[in-house]
């Protein structure tokens, strides 16, 4: 699978085998900042991805992530996602959004 359809389906694109699973997450908040885990399957496996949103100066900036590491399940899969983000939250603040994904 490429980049392109990982992108696809994080942001909402055709919905084939496996799309319930691959749905996002509840938004959690973090620091000022929204972070929607939305684990991609593959096979068997559940990739980490995500999105992460701010609202600046009146207009919502966005940026997703995806990683190459793996999860057995659906939970797990969200749980790093959202550890993730905060992560990239930690080190990047505000400026992520001039990149659009990180």
């Amino acid at each position: 699978m490429g980049l392109g359809s990982l992108f696809g389906k994080l942001l909402g694109g055709s919905k084939g085998e496996g799309a319930s699973a691959s749905e996002p997450a509840e938004p959690v908040e973090y620091n000022g900042f929204t972070i929607i885990a939305a684990p991609l399957k593959e096979g068997s496996q559940f990739k980490t991805a995500g999105s992460i949103t701010k609202d600046i100066d009146g207009e919502t900036k966005t940026a997703t992530f995806i990683r190459a590491d793996n999860h057995a399940d659906r939970q797990s899969a969200v749980s790093h996602s959202e550890r993730k983000a905060q992560q990239i939250i930690d080190e990047q603040g505000a400026s992520m959004f001039s990149r659009g994904h990180v």
